[in-house]
């Protein structure tokens, strides 16, 4: 099983970035998506999830800035952010739970620098 995250960078405050995660080795449409982030010193927190029916969840910090969304043909979940805020700066992890067995897989992390 195969989790590879892309999209981070430097922006500034109030820009935009969308991270992209591509899963292989799984059945991927059956699997919760989820990104995670963790700051330096801090533990890896949810940010958002979307379940294999496309529900989207999110913590209350980012609704109405940031959507997640799937693409079940390419395997891939997206987390459009905008109105990035310094307070976002983190590693972003995607993670994939099988909401049947727990069993879950965790991407490498990108890097989400945010300026003032």
């Amino acid at each position: 099983v195969q989790l590879q995250a892309s999209g981070g960078g430097l922006v500034q405050a109030g820009g935009s970035l969308r991270l992209s995660c591509t899963a292989s080795g799984i059945i991927f449409s059956h699997y919760t998506m989820g990104w995670f982030h963790q700051a330096p010193g801090k533990l890896r927190t949810l940010v958002a999830n979307i379940e294999a029916d496309g529900t989207p969840n999110y913590v209350v910090p980012v609704k109405g800035r940031f959507t997640i969304s799937r693409d079940n043909a390419e395997s891939t979940v997206y987390l459009q952010m905008n109105g990035l805020k310094t307070g976002d700066t983190a590693v972003y992890y995607c993670r994939a739970l099988d909401p049947g067995t727990a069993m879950a897989y965790w991407g490498q992390g990108t890097q989400v620098t945010v300026s003032s």
